[in-house]
């Protein structure tokens, strides 16, 4: 017990000092993985005012709150969440399993027809520090979410989305490629160096 508790203590104060996050609170971000997708923005320019997005996973709403800030006034963010997230304006939060089909048919009713210009997930499961354990559950977030986004793409669109490098990696890349015509993956900077996280980037969704 006492082990886990000094584990835990440990991973408060790396938390605590993390620059981004120190930065996050100053800028009044809801995380530090705020500066991941503007990072991927900076890169790969994913956002453009008055598109329409939808974040899976998105609670607290780091990502939702980035995206609304750069999809604009004219631009619609949809957020889902099996967890509650708080308000932001400019985005429309459904609650529940976007794999369910009502919560599913929710979403496709906020979105109102519009087309879909990106779908993103920083979705991650819940780590149980066994890697046989954790990368499959992992992977298995990452083929629902790009699931989702060929249901609800408009030709031309993009998907980017929290991978881990290991077992699945590279034929899940492969499986994007059959639909996008450029795949690739980031590390940014906001990522800690010793995660085995990276981002998928898929653009031009052939539909």
């Amino acid at each position: 017990m006492a082990k886990k508790k000094s584990s835990s203590s440990a991973w408060l104060k790396e938390h605590r000092d993390d620059p981004y996050v120190q930065r996050a609170q100053r800028e009044g971000y809801r995380s530090r993985a705020c500066y991941k997708l503007l990072e991927l923005q900076a890169k790969d320019r994913l956002f453009r005012p008055g598109m329409t997005a939808v974040d899976l996973g998105s609670a607290p709403g780091g990502w939702s709150q980035v995206a609304a800030e750069l999809v604009g006034d004219k631009g619609k963010v949809i957020a889902s969440d099996i967890l509650y997230m708080d308000g932001l304006a400019g985005v429309e939060f459904v609650k529940g399993d976007f794999t369910e089909d009502e919560v599913f048919e929710q979403i496709v009713a906020a979105i109102g027809g519009l087309p879909v210009d990106l779908v993103m997930s920083d979705m991650a499961p819940n780590m149980s520090g066994m890697a046989a354990v954790d990368q499959p559950r992992s992977m298995y977030l990452v083929e629902l979410a790009l699931d989702m986004a060929r249901r609800v793409l408009a030709p031309g669109g993009s998907f980017v989305t929290k991978i881990f490098q290991g077992e699945g990696f590279d034929a899940l890349l492969g499986d994007a490629r059959s639909s996008f015509s450029r795949v690739l993956t980031r590390k940014p900077q906001a990522s800690r160096p010793r995660s085995k996280e990276v981002y998928l980037v898929a653009k031009d969704f052939r539909g």
